[in-house]
């Protein structure tokens, strides 16, 4: 890896991999969901463990699904793994997978196992800003369509919607994962999340949110358009053009 990690630094990895995949319309949770010919979780956690930064993995899975848990048993890895079940929101699934991870470690990462293909490098980028002494990282990467803020249109308005400002995309930054964190600054977040009502707890949709409702900067490293989250039938095919396009569509 081209970014210096000292030793020894203990980090943990959460996978969360409790979406329903709905929007996939495949009638199966999305990390079931076969990509190149196996479930998508397969290859969120071949990457998790080939990029080498991992001390101990826990894995949140839809509650009662068998499958998922019984391929992260039969996946040979490097490293110590967890399975939990998730909970109604992404904030209870990284909570009961945190819990789920040992007490001593330095850091945890979160990641979606719908960013499969992330590629090493981004992992590398975010555990060496943690080591290097951050307490929240993200990678991200530039927005490059024009973004506007709208309002709901009245009923008597042409179209559905109206604008109600531009704003300059050069400061803004499509948000992936994995999300990295001091361990003790994660595990603070989500004690205060758990006192969340409904509403709250359902707006949250990244850790980085709750750090950053702590007062705890937040740094930014460089993200990867290999990161792409699959959530719709064009994620998928893009997902599988990727991987038939093999060593040639990789990150440098």
């Amino acid at each position: 890896m081209s970014e210096s990690i000292p030793g020894p630094f203990r980090v943990g990895v959460i996978l969360v991999a409790g979406g329903s995949g709905q929007r996939l319309g495949y009638g199966m949770p999305k990390a079931q969901v076969p990509l190149a010919g196996e479930m998508l979780l397969a290859h969120a956690l071949r990457g998790v463990d080939a990029c080498g930064v991992a001390s101990a993995i826990a894995v949140a899975v839809p509650a009662a699904d068998t499958a998922l848990r019984a391929l992260c048993a039969a996946t040979p890895l490097s490293c110590p793994i967890e399975v939990v079940d998730g909970g109604a929101t992404r904030a209870d699934s990284v909570r009961a997978a945190l819990n789920a991870l040992p007490g001593d470690l330095d850091a945890v990462l979160v990641h979606d196992a719908a960013r499969a293909l992330a590629p090493a490098q981004v992992f590398h980028r975010v555990t060496a800003a943690l080591a290097a002494g951050a307490q929240a990282v993200i990678p991200a990467v530039p927005v490059v369509d024009t973004v506007k803020s709208v309002q709901l249109a009245g009923g008597d308005s042409p179209a559905p919607a109206q604008v109600t400002g531009t704003p300059d995309r050069s400061t803004l930054r499509a948000v992936q994962t994995p999300q990295g964190f001091e361990a003790g600054v994660l595990r603070r977040a989500h004690a205060a999340a758990a006192e969340f009502d409904e509403q709250q707890a359902a707006a949250v949709t990244d850790d980085a949110m709750l750090v950053e409702s702590l007062g705890i900067p937040v740094h930014v490293v460089e993200g990867s358009a290999m990161s792409l989250k699959i959530t719709t039938p064009l994620d998928l095919l893009l997902a599988e053009a990727v991987l038939s396009g093999g060593s040639s569509m990789q990150e440098d």
